[in-house]
């Protein structure tokens, strides 16, 4: 039986002391979060962002509750939806903070388009614009609708739009607030995508290159 509360990694093989000390961690963060001590939460979130042992696609929905403001009730999540639009037409003064848990639960409720959609709709106008959470919501929404559905016919490769939306998305959030623990972490993350993504040139493409190099130039006739 496992003595970690949340499961991380595979405990049933055989765990370093590098690895217990990640579960550790990753207990710590679950309950931090439960007891809504979000200052514990995001420097746990940190630590934890930087281990290679990590799946950061799988912690995605955790990034996004450590930029939360309070606790949530993911069993009520419709009905104060609709309350908080509600509130969003009849309080203009709180228009920003609602905003935020509306686009906080619906991201939760897995309604993930949609949450992108009111943002791009609010992102461009002051002071949502200025907002880093807002813009590190955008970017991880970004990021995560680039990759490919499980019933997608394709190659299976990222969407290079959305993966670029992503990227400038978390660099406004990063702009606006150094100290943003995910919109660094994910931007580090793009980085490697952006290179895996991208093929190496073969050897036909080299010579091909020379040739063109090799080739000389000549000046444009006036007509």
């Amino acid at each position: 039986m496992s003595s970690f509360l949340f499961q991380l990694l595979d405990s049933k093989q055989r765990l370093s002391c590098r690895k217990i000390h990640i579960c550790r961690l990753y207990d710590i963060l679950h309950l931090s979060l439960l007891k809504n001590d979000l200052p514990r939460a995001r420097q746990v979130w940190s630590i934890l962002a930087r281990c290679k042992e990590i799946n950061w696609i799988s912690l995605w929905p955790t990034a996004v509750r450590v930029l939360g403001d309070e606790t949530f009730d993911m069993y009520d999540s419709t009905r104060k939806l609709e309350f908080l639009h509600e509130m969003l037409v009849e309080y203009p003064e709180q228009r920003e903070g609602i905003l935020k848990e509306i686009i906080l639960r619906q991201i939760l409720a897995g309604k993930y388009r949609e949450a992108l959609d009111k943002l791009e709709l609010y992102l461009p106008s002051f002071p949502y614009q200025d907002d880093p959470v807002l813009h590190t919501y955008a970017g991880l929404l970004c990021l995560y609708l680039s990759q490919p559905s499980d019933d997608d016919m394709g190659d299976g490769t990222l969407d290079p739009s959305l993966l670029n939306s992503a990227r400038a998305h978390l660099e406004g959030a990063k702009s606006v607030d150094p100290r943003n623990q995910v919109a660094i972490h994910f931007l580090d993350q793009i980085t490697e995508l952006e290179c895996q993504e991208t093929p190496a040139p073969s050897e036909s493409d080299s010579d091909d290159a020379m040739d063109v190099l090799e080739t000389p130039s000549r000046k444009r006739q006036r007509t």
